[in-house]
This record gives structure tokens, sequence and C-alpha cells, in this order.
């Protein structure tokens, strides 16, 4: 018993190296919370209108998103330790040019520098962290590196609301500098060097197929709620156009005799043809509420900006609370269940918001989602990457991070619809009570990829690099 818990437990080494990277991982995270917040700040400051300050947020997602395809080719050529500083080195150049830009224009551009580096972090933390483990203790190994998924969300409209109200918006930016540079010392010195893949040809085609596609969808979701639906030019244009160049994507990448810029092969894998669908739908099922709460807080029951930050603090400390345990159940017992509770309990925990409970029950309840959310979003990643080969995993990186990231533009363009058309007919807590019903029913639709996961623990990823 005690030789099969030495056996399970982290190695003391991935844990140090986890450590390393989720410091770095912290910035993007705690400054896309941060600029949210500061929006209205930024357009008052820079004279100009919010629909053009609003492009600080999206040149933001837009680079992000045309990055991401990129990576697996990068870690390849150039090794993931070296490019894990270069997207340091970029975030935090985008921070340092952010906090000195001069108007809305330099500000934008200086946006989409942070997003290439943004999008490079993630694909290429999970690469790391993956080989270095070997496939053992996956589920451990998501819930330590999911960490600053949690701490962003949390305190983010804190520090963004505190930066605000107290002195200059540039601070929004400058806050990153810290952490990137003690993320870049920390990594110079720990991380072990890697040897790069020679030989390996850039997916030029698939490239120029994806990385606009992607960006092209984002960007139509992110007109949604603006115009009020998605019937709109704006909107439709770039959705249509993304939609056909994924679909070129698609062609090209199952024909190609050469290594694709995302391997579609994939998907053959059942576990992880299941968490990729899960993935995207928890921009509805599990995150979309995300776009409700704060807003609930400050419109429904009138609190502000900061105020409306601390209330939600309890799903976080549902989410860290629950966090070691269901790790290590996940590596014993398998995903399936974990998926299948955490979506339950998700849903549980927004009731309450659909009849303005009291605030004791409220907190209570997002202790609840948390923990849920976190259960649900551990043991979804952790299956993704169950029978993988080493190869597969930058790939692999890639394709999770691209369904996340437009599953969650996906989901908040949707519920931001569903809010605008609930308010239009009815009185605001009314309104709110039915999104939040939308929410929940939204749940349903994981439970039936949630039945394909794994049930028990599947082949592992083969060790080595």
């Amino acid at each position: 018993m005690a030789d099969t818990a030495r056996a399970e437990r982290l190695d003391p080494t991935v844990l140090k190296l986890a450590m390393i990277l989720v410091v770095g991982a912290l910035a993007p995270l705690l400054d896309s919370t941060i600029v949210n917040v500061a929006i209205d700040a930024l357009g008052h400051d820079l004279h100009t209108s919010l629909a053009a300050i609003q492009w600080v947020v999206t040149a933001y997602l837009l680079a992000l998103a045309m990055a991401i395809p990129a990576t697996g080719w990068l870690t390849g050529r150039f090794g993931a330790k070296r490019m894990w500083l270069i997207s340091l080195v970029l975030f935090l150049a985008g921070s340092m040019l952010c906090g000195l830009a001069w108007n809305a224009g330099s500000l934008i551009a200086f946006r989409a520098l942070q997003g290439v580096g943004g999008g490079l972090m993630l694909p290429i933390l999970q690469t790391l962290l993956l080989r270095a483990a070997g496939g053992r203790s996956l589920g451990r190994l998501m819930a330590t590196i999911t960490i600053p998924a949690l701490v962003g969300p949390i305190l983010g409209p804190v520090i963004g609301g505190l930066i605000v109200g107290n002195t200059s918006w540039r601070w929004i930016f400058y806050v990153n500098v810290p952490i990137c540079a003690v993320a870049l010392v920390l990594a110079w010195r720990g991380l072990p060097a890697d040897t790069p893949r020679g030989g390996q040809r850039l997916d030029l085609v698939g490239l120029v197929l994806l990385s606009p596609g992607l960006a092209a969808i984002i960007y139509g979701l992110s007109q949604v709620g603006a115009h009020g639906g998605f019937g709109h030019a704006t909107v439709l244009y770039p959705l249509a156009a993304g939609a056909l160049l994924l679909l070129g994507f698609v062609g090209h990448a199952l024909r190609t005799s050469g290594e694709p810029a995302v391997d579609l092969r994939l998907f053959r894998v059942r576990s992880f043809a299941a968490s990729s669908a899960l993935l995207f739908l928890s921009g509805l099922s599990l995150f979309g509420a995300m776009l409700l709460l704060p807003l609930y807080y400050q419109q429904v029951r009138g609190q502000g900006v900061i105020a409306a930050g601390l209330l939600l603090a309890p799903q976080g400390l549902g989410s860290l609370l629950t966090r070691g345990p269901l790790g290590t159940l996940v590596d014993r017992v398998g995903p399936r269940p974990f998926v299948l509770i955490g979506t339950v309990l998700t849903a549980l925990g927004t009731l309450a918001f659909t009849r303005g409970e009291p605030e004791w029950l409220l907190a209570a309840s997002l202790v609840v989602r948390g923990a849920g959310m976190s259960g649900a979003n551990i043991a979804v990643m952790a299956a993704a990457y169950q029978g993988l080969d080493p190869a597969d995993i930058p790939h692999a990186g890639s394709a999770t991070r691209i369904l996340q990231q437009v599953g969650g533009s996906f989901g908040a363009a949707l519920l931001a619809v569903i809010l605008q058309w609930q308010l239009a007919a009815h009185p605001r807590g009314t309104a709110y009570a039915h999104a939040f019903w939308w929410a929940i029913g939204f749940s349903a639709l994981a439970l039936v990829p949630a039945l394909l996961m794994p049930g028990a623990r599947a082949r592992e990823v083969t060790a080595g690099t």
C-alpha cells in the first residue's frame, strides 16, 4: 500500500516544474480580468469611444487565437524551454509598452503583442509538464497547473478596481512586469533544457488557413453582444469566413503528407475526442454563467466592481478546497464520474441565482459551484492526454487551447444575447433569473460527451521526450 501511494504521488521534480510555470501563467490570466474592469476608464482617459476602446480586448483575443496553432511547430523546432522564455519576454514587453501607450491605437497594437505571448504560454506549459510527468498522476498535475485559472477571476476584478480607483490606468499593465520578471528568472534557472527536433517542416498552408480562421470566428463572436444577436453582417461575415477557412484546414490536414499545424488524427482517440467536445461545451455548461455572475451582483444586487469581485471569492474557495483530493481521485478512479458529478454540482450551485436568495445562500452556492467546476475541469483535462504519445502532446496542447478559446467565446456570446433578450422583455431581476436557467439547461449538453469519458484509468501517456 505504501509503495502504491509513493508511486501515485506527484514527483517532486514535476511539482517544482509546475510551480515555476504556474508563476508565468498567472500573468495573462490576471491581465484579462484586470483589463476588463478598466475598459471604461481607458476610454475616458484616452478620449475615445467605447466601441473603439473595446479593441483593447478584441486585439488581444485575436492575436492570442492566431498564435496558438503555431505553438506545436515552434516548440518542436526551437525547444519548449526556449519558447516558454520567448513567450514570457513577449508578454513582458507588451505589458511595458501598453503602460507607455500614448493613444488608443498604440495601446491596441501593444495589446496584440501581449496576445501573441499569452497565446503561446498555456500550450507550452502543458507540453513541458506532460513530458516531464511521463503520463503519471495526470489528475494531480492538472489540479496544480489550473490554479491560475482560479486565482485570475478572483483577484483580477479586485486588483483592477483598486488600480482604476486609486491610480493611473497604466498600472493595470505595469502590474504584470514583476510577475513576468520573476517567472523569467525562475524559468531560466529551473526549467530543464530540451533538445529541439530538427528537420520539422512548417505547415505554412495549414497556418494560413487555421490562424485567420480562428481569428475571424472569435472576432465575429465578440461582436454578437454589441449588435444584439447573430444576425448582423458584422457577426455573420466573419463567422462565415472563419468557418470556410477552418473547413479548408480540415481538408488540408487530412490530406497532407507532412505534419499539419494541428494533427486532427488525435480525435480518433476516444478520450481526447470526448474531452475536446466537453472543452468546447464548457463555454456554455460550466463557464457561461461566469459572464452573468459579476453583472448580477452589480445590476441586480447594486454592488460595486470591487464588492462584486469579493462576493465571487467563495467560488474560488470551493475550487481550492477540493483541488488536492480531486486530483488524486481522478487518477485512481478515472475521469468520467467526476465530470458527471462536477457538471451536476455546477448546475446546483447556479440554482440559487434563479430565485433571488439571501447573500449567505448565494455564497454557499458559489462554494458548491466552484467545487463542481474544479472537479469537472481537472477530470476533462486529465482525460484529454490519456493514451497519447509524447510526440502528440504539443498538438494536443494547441487543440485543447483552441477549443477552450472558441468555446468560451461562443458561450459568452450566446449568454450575452440571451440576457439582452430577457432584459428587453422582463424586469432586471426576472431577466437574470431566466438567463441563469438557460445556463443550467446548457449543462445537460455536457452530460452526453461526459458519458463517453474513460471510466477507469486508460493507457497513460508514454514516458519520454
